[in-house]
């Protein structure tokens, strides 16, 4: 039954999309380890981390769509949810190094022994188990957006105010993670890791699945997305959006709405953290840089928000560009990026995907109205009397 109500709950582009996902998630893993490296479809492994690495972020733009595209909320602090579900998932990776870290403690990271910590804080305990970790994934991030939700939205803060304690909330953790007295790892982090769930984090088969996890995690969450703002709520979270004020006197809980949206989105962007990190190798408060929640605004935007598909292709096509112009001209990268969120709100405000989409839908209404006006049925028609 709930398969049936997710199918039915997308469309035929987010299917498509979920299909293109899937594939990849089969073909780029087959490419890179079952094709010799000399063979022109072979996929090296460093290629395979980056992709997976821009699925994450597409992950992240994804969930900041449902609160921005479809809820009207400008969350600069999505980096914050990011970054905390991915410290979960390097608290177990860290764990599992155990005796052979540099200074050969079986039990207290690297970090804990350099600092003469005596005993495991008590909030890393339980993060050796996997399942432990994967639940705090979700749980951390999905805790903070709640309570800060709870508060933010029944004294309706909107608009701007909202944006800006966001990132005011993620420029506190960022201050506090660089303590190391916090138990983080401080401003080096968490890094060194050496196995997931026994696999050797660094071997190539290790590279193909964490890249098909990412892969079909944000098929996965792409459909839950649409089955949420196709289904009956996600009509009132719109409503939301665009009449706020009518949408109350009509009896509706706004701020519970509002906040069921930004915590399963929390939760979303934790998600695409933990996928994100055993990828790229290190997690450091960097992760809350209030750049790094604009910069996933500026996918959204350039996607196309509102759209579902739009954020995914965004981030995709941005960080695709970074890559390419930071190896070219790494010192005007940030100028190009900001000339492009310009250009796009100036040229583009629906972006790509939406732009493309109103450009079709026009060409179909065009059809539909020259087929209606084609005659026909002339033949059945009553000749006129001569």
């Amino acid at each position: 039954m709930i398969t049936s109500f997710l199918m039915k709950s997308a469309d035929r582009s987010i299917l498509a999309v979920v299909a293109i996902l899937v594939g990849f998630a089969m073909l780029v893993p087959a490419l890179n380890l079952l094709t010799a490296p000399d063979h022109p479809l072979h996929v090296p492994t460093y290629l395979v981390s980056l992709f997976g690495k821009y699925l994450t972020y597409a992950l992240l733009a994804l969930a900041l769509d449902l609160v921005w595209g479809f809820c009207g909320i400008l969350s600069l602090g999505h980096a914050a949810f990011f970054a905390l579900g991915g410290y979960a998932m390097g608290m177990y990776l860290m764990r599992q190094i155990g005796a052979r870290g540099s200074y050969g403690n079986p039990l207290l990271p690297d970090f804990m022994v350099f600092l003469n910590w005596k005993e495991l804080p008590w909030f890393w305990h339980g993060f050796d188990m996997f399942w432990f970790a994967a639940l705090m994934v979700v749980l951390v991030p999905g805790l903070l957006a709640f309570v800060f939700g709870w508060f933010a939205f029944r004294s309706r803060v909107n608009g701007v105010y909202l944006s800006i304690i966001t990132q005011a909330m993620t420029y506190a953790l960022l201050l506090a993670f660089f303590r190391n007295d916090m138990g983080f790892g401080g401003n080096n982090g968490l890094t060194d890791f050496k196995d997931i769930l026994a696999f050797n984090i660094q071997a190539n088969g290790t590279r193909a699945a964490l890249f098909a996890a990412s892969a079909l995690m944000l098929a996965l969450c792409l459909i839950l997305t649409s089955a949420v703002v196709r289904s009956k709520y996600g009509k009132v979270l719109v409503a939301v959006r665009d009449a706020e004020s009518r949408t109350r006197f009509l009896g509706y809980r706004v701020e519970h709405i509002k906040l069921f949206a930004f915590t399963v989105s929390a939760m979303m962007a934790g998600i695409a953290g933990a996928l994100y990190v055993p990828q790229v190798g290190i997690i450091n408060p960097g992760e809350f840089e209030p750049g790094n929640s604009i910069e996933v605004v500026i996918w959204t935007a350039v996607g196309g928000r509102g759209t579902l598909i739009g954020p995914i292709v965004g981030a995709i096509l941005v960080n695709g560009g970074k890559s390419i112009f930071t190896a070219a001209f790494p010192e005007f990268w940030l100028f190009a990026l900001g000339g492009l969120f310009v250009l796009v709100t100036l040229f583009l405000p629906k972006g790509v995907v939406g732009t493309a989409g109103g450009y079709l839908a026009r060409r179909r209404a065009e059809r539909k109205a020259r087929a209606a006006e084609t005659p026909d049925n002339l033949a059945g028609e009553p000749m006129a009397a001569e």
